[in-house]
């Protein structure tokens, strides 16, 4: 299946090669994993270490999804302040997962440091910022709970973002010591390489088109050939297609976009000088970072509109970094592109069981890096007999959401009119 190249900076930045594998016969294996990202790769590794084989059939290229297209933030938790993650969860979950996502970044950084993947890995953390003095306000309380729970959160004033940032634009901020950045698609191209060597099978432009019992197994039909297995795990996340029915319809799909600078070199020294990646309290987020390259990249909700060199999201990108930071004066843009996040309702991930041998972890709201790293290593420890009671998330039923596509319009319509808000 043909690709255009490139689907974002990360494409032709990674120092991690891309690879062809075409399926060429029939196979049976274990476990087949469906979806070449963060988490079809990270269930594939951790599935070949724990003695399970394994056949990742992804129909485009390695990290051709949101892996791929990701901003590189590796964050520690989600969306929610820590009270609000016990509340939905409960006293079991609540706890356990807060204290597997708080882990969640060194676990990226193992895998990285392990297997020694080339993907522009920096530990010095990640900022959020507050837009607004509601925004500090809120970022004030959450530092309150991450104090209750000793975590290596630092609560920023106003001058102290100012050094961290670069600009005078935000309120405060929150850095939280255990996050970095990544270049994801070194990262996951990584995963890739890692997952090979311990014996995964991957096989690239291969569509799984359907999925059927056969016998106590499964047999995955595809446009190359038949993948036979005991097991089954979709990692497709905001990616989902028609594959199984109403799975694509537990999420509403947003899209993130983001646009990146040529190298800036020195005038761009003193913007995030410890190049941590931001993203900020705005209902409709924004965030920035620096690359190794001194490129800067800058990003929010909706697609982009135009390109790299005209149209709406580039003058939208002008105008901010233009607000941000005067003294740089004109800029190019190397690259812009956009990618599809998978919303839940409550913002919370899920884990499904399909049937019998299937499952897929989904609804990862923006948070791929670690989300999608932890569930697959969950998956490969459930296929090896765990008891699912030690899951971060208990498996649930799918409930769909029979709003998301008027939502996911209403959603695409808000992000283009605050593009053109934004950029007048």
């Amino acid at each position: 299946m043909t690709v255009d190249r490139p689907i974002s900076l990360w494409d032709v930045s990674a120092a991690e090669p891309d690879f062809a594998a075409p399926m060429n016969a029939d196979t049976q294996v274990d476990v087949a994993i469906v979806g070449g990202g963060f988490t079809g790769l990270s269930t594939a590794l951790h599935c070949a270490e724990a003695g399970l084989s394994s056949h990742v059939l992804e129909a485009r290229q390695i990290g051709y999804g949101g892996s791929g297209r990701n901003v590189g933030l590796v964050n520690a938790g989600i969306w929610h302040p820590p009270a609000k993650v016990r509340e939905k969860l409960g006293d079991t979950y609540g706890p356990r997962f807060l204290a597997r996502f708080g882990e969640g970044p060194n676990m990226v950084f193992d895998l990285i440091e392990r297997h020694q993947i080339r993907c522009e890995v920096t530990k010095t953390g990640t900022l959020h910022a507050a837009h607004a003095p509601s925004g500090f306000e809120d970022l004030r309380a959450r530092h309150l709970e991450w104090q209750r729970l000793d975590a290596p959160v630092d609560l920023l004033s106003r001058e102290e973002m100012i050094a961290a940032t670069g600009t005078s634009v935000f309120y405060g901020g929150l850095l939280d010591r255990r996050a970095g950045t990544i270049n994801p698609m070194g990262y996951v191209r990584g995963l890739a390489r890692a997952a090979r060597g311990a014996g995964a099978e991957i096989s690239t432009g291969v569509t799984a088109t359907r999925l059927r019992r056969e016998g106590a197994g499964w047999l995955v039909e595809t446009d190359r050939g038949v993948v036979r297995s005991k097991s089954v795990v979709l990692g497709t996340n905001a990616y989902t297609d028609d594959l199984w029915p109403d799975l694509k319809k537990v999420f509403t799909k947003i899209h993130y976009f983001q646009l990146a600078t040529t190298p800036l070199g020195a005038r761009g020294a003193h913007i995030l000088p410890e190049r941590q990646g931001l993203w900020d309290t705005g209902q409709i987020m924004f965030s920035l970072r620096r690359d190794r390259a001194d490129r800067l990249i800058i990003g929010s909700m909706g697609t982009v509109v135009g390109s790299k060199a005209q149209g709406l999201s580039q003058r939208w990108a002008r105008k901010q970094l233009s607000r941000m930071f005067p003294e740089l004066g004109p800029v190019t843009f190397e690259e812009a592109w956009h990618g599809q996040i998978a919303m839940t309702p409550d913002h919370l991930p899920r884990i499904y069981k399909l049937a019998d041998g299937l499952f897929t972890p989904i609804g990862y709201n923006g948070r791929g890096i670690t989300t999608g790293t932890l569930f697959g290593k969950a998956m490969s420890g459930l296929l090896t007999g765990m008891d699912p009671a030690g899951l971060p998330l208990p498996i649930t039923d799918v409930k769909t959401v029979p709003s998301a596509p008027i939502m996911s319009r209403f959603y695409q319509a808000a992000f283009t009119a605050h593009q053109i808000f934004k950029s007048l």
